[in-house]
C-alpha cells in the first residue's frame, strides 16, 4: 500500500516509527485497522504550528487539520470534545459545538489540562488516541481532503492520512458546518 504524501514532507509508516508518536497515538494505531494507511513525517518542532509548516513544506492550508479541545458543563456534568477542522476554518465553539455538546457555554480546554489529560504535547494534539469519554467531532470538510496533515501527539512530527479516514477514527462523528 502506498503511504500518503504531500508537498516536500517525507512519509514513513507511522506504526514502524513509534518514537515519533505520543504513547496514546502508538496505542490507538496498534488497535486501528487503517493504521497501515497512516504516514508520519519528522519535522523541526519549531515548524509544528500550521502557518510555519505550510510555508516550510509547500503545503496547501486546506490540507492541514487542527484539533482543538473544548469543554462545557450542564447540570454539573462536564462534557469534553475534540473538534477537528481544516486549518483554513475555525471551530464554531460558541454556537455549533455548544449545541452539539448540549452545554450552556463551551470553552477551550486550558492548555495544561489538555496536555495532561490527552498525554500529548501542546502543538501536537491529535484526534488519534484521545481519552475514553471524549467526543470526537470532525468537520465534514476534513473528510473531503485527499491527504490530511494532523498532529502526532508530539511537536516533532505530523501524521498524514486520507481525510476520509479522520472521519473513521474510533468514535468520530462527522459534522456538517462544525467550523465557520
Amino acid at each position: 500500500m502506498t503511504l500518503p504524501s504531500l508537498g516536500t514532507l517525507v512519509s514513513l509508516p507511522a506504526t514502524a516509527h513509534p518514537g515519533l508518536l505520543a504513547p496514546p497515538v502508538v496505542a490507538a494505531l496498534a488497535a486501528w485497522p487503517h493504521a497501515d494507511r497512516v504516514a508520519v513525517t519528522e519535522i523541526d518542532p519549531d515548524l509544528a504550528d500550521t502557518a510555519a509548516l505550510t510555508e516550510a513544506f509547500d503545503l496547501p492550508l486546506t490540507a492541514s487539520a487542527n484539533c482543538v479541545l473544548v469543554s462545557g458543563r450542564r447540570g454539573g456534568e462536564e462534557k469534553v470534545a475534540a473538534c477537528v477542522v481544516r486549518a483554513d476554518t475555525r471551530a464554531d465553539v460558541n454556537n455549533r459545538v455548544k449545541r452539539l455538546l448540549d452545554v450552556r457555554k463551551a470553552s477551550f480546554l486550558p492548555m495544561d489540562r489538555a496536555v495532561e489529560e490527552s498525554g500529548m504535547e501542546h502543538g501536537g494534539i491529535t484526534p488519534v488516541g484521545l481519552p475514553d469519554g471524549w467526543r470526537l467531532l470532525v468537520d465534514a470538510r476534513v473528510a473531503d481532503v485527499d491527504v490530511a496533515v494532523i498532529g502526532s501527539g508530539v511537536r516533532r512530527s505530523k501524521l498524514l492520512l486520507p481525510g476520509r479516514l479522520v472521519a473513521e477514527l474510533p468514535g468520530a462523528e462527522l459534522v456538517e458546518d462544525l467550523a465557520g
